[in-house]
């Protein structure tokens, strides 16, 4: 199969930076479409004869990079709805970049789930992969179910959800005195704000099992089992960076970049990505005998990472890497999840520990933003007493436990003082 038909939802950074760009330069897709629901950018492509640009922040500079001939269409019109439908049907690769897994089903019959389900019911090609890209690692499957739910048995022609490991990190820049001090390019004329993505491009996803099919985007990196990666991601890259924005906002910082000059908070990022993040990833996947789960191979893995996390051309703000600080601070996410991944493999999480301490002080001073219940409004975190703190973390878990529930809570505590300490320096 040499033509290729890509149709992706949702048009932000990734879809356009990612899906839509590498599709484009692949050069093996006949036709780039791309639903979205935000008119005026709809509108402001098609002025512009399908072209738009992309920057792409490098080690040592900026490029814009011109995409052409993508088309936009809006569900939400009759006459593009019914050209979507049309497409879906003929879309050999179709890419879902939301904002998160709970937008599949919203929207009744403009829903995602809903369009791609009437898409596949008529379908002329012979075969479709599905990428998912809203950072769950059960997307596939949700979507899948989402959609078979709708219309029953998929038909006789093959198709399958992949998930994806997408560790690219992008933003959507619009402080106008921002893309004039980056000299970005904006999407298009007549909206002011930029896509801004890394050049970072080691995207990986489900393996494809559908006989004689090959992707039109030949980039992505297929793995058998992509679970371990995914822990790595969210354990690892997403724990540390929020560890990391939680003590910039408090220092005061607001680029990640200011953070390249901060060496204690390097450092306890590091340990924490080498020592805990890492020893227990290794403990748990070292048997794949694949490299990124060697003490050598995750080293090469954290430093990349922290060096792009504080890149200055990207010019990641802290207020993006700490936004919904309650989500992830929950039992199960990035922050407690690598806690308690760590000491189930022996390892003590004390530098995920001050990220934990570090979201809660954000959290009090952030109280109203939060909905944080009156009764937990203590004021000042570095006063906090030991039950206030226990408080406040069994507020945020929302009634779940798991068995190492006291442990992760003393660990907390214990990292009050030296956080305190930390942000005074």
């Amino acid at each position: 199969m040499t033509e290729h038909i890509l149709t992706g939802f949702g048009f932000g950074p990734i879809q356009s930076g990612l899906f839509a760009k590498e599709a484009f330069q692949s050069g093996n897709f006949t036709r780039i479409v791309a639903a979205e629901v935000d008119a005026q950018l709809v509108d402001a492509v098609r002025a512009n004869k399908g072209s738009y640009y992309v920057n792409v922040a490098k080690a040592d500079g900026i490029e814009a990079v011109k995409i052409d001939n993508v088309e936009l269409l809006n569900p939400n019109i009759a006459a593009d709805k019914q050209t979507l439908l049309e497409v879906l049907a003929q879309s050999t690769e179709i890419t879902t970049c939301l904002p998160s897994v709970n937008f599949y089903e919203s929207g009744g019959t403009n829903s995602v789930a809903s369009l791609i389900a009437e898409g596949l019911k008529k379908r002329t090609a012979k075969a479709t992969i599905i990428y998912t890209a809203e950072n769950h690692n059960q997307a596939a499957e949700l979507l899948e179910n989402a959609v078979t739910k709708k219309i029953g048995t998929l038909s006789d022609k093959p198709v399958q959800f992949l998930n994806t490991v997408i560790g690219k990190m992008s933003r959507v820049v619009t402080d106008p005195d921002e893309v004039a001090e980056l000299k970005l390019k904006t999407i298009v004329p007549g909206i002011n704000r930029a896509f801004l993505v890394e050049q970072f491009n080691r995207i990986l996803v489900s393996r494809t099992r559908i006989p004689d099919f090959n992707p039109g985007i030949r980039v992505f990196i297929e793995k058998d089992d992509l679970l371990p990666f995914e822990e790595a991601k969210l354990y690892g890259h997403n724990a540390v960076h929020s560890l990391l924005g939680f003590i910039a906002a408090l220092k005061g910082y607001t680029k990640m970049t200011e953070l390249k000059n901060d060496q204690p908070v390097m450092q306890i990022g590091r340990a924490a990505f080498f020592k805990e993040c890492g020893a227990a990833l290794i403990k748990k996947h070292g048997h794949l005998d694949d490299e990124l789960f060697t003490e050598a191979g995750f080293r090469v893995f954290a430093e990349d990472l922290l060096e792009r996390m504080t890149n200055p051309y990207l010019g990641d703000t802290v207020a993006r890497v700490i936004r919904d600080v309650v989500r992830k601070l929950r039992i199960n996410e990035r922050i407690f999840g690598t806690m308690t991944l760590a000491l189930e493999y022996g390892i003590e999480p004390r530098n995920m520990a001050l990220g934990a301490m570090a979201g809660i002080a954000l959290l009090l001073k952030k109280a109203k933003e939060y909905n944080l219940p009156g009764v937990l409004r203590f004021g000042d975190w570095c006063k906090l007493s030991n039950a206030k703190i226990e408080n406040i973390v069994n507020w945020l878990w929302a009634g779940q436990t798991c068995q190492y529930a006291g442990q992760l809570i003393k660990y907390v505590q214990n990292a009050r003082g030296p956080l305190s300490a930390l942000i005074k320096e």
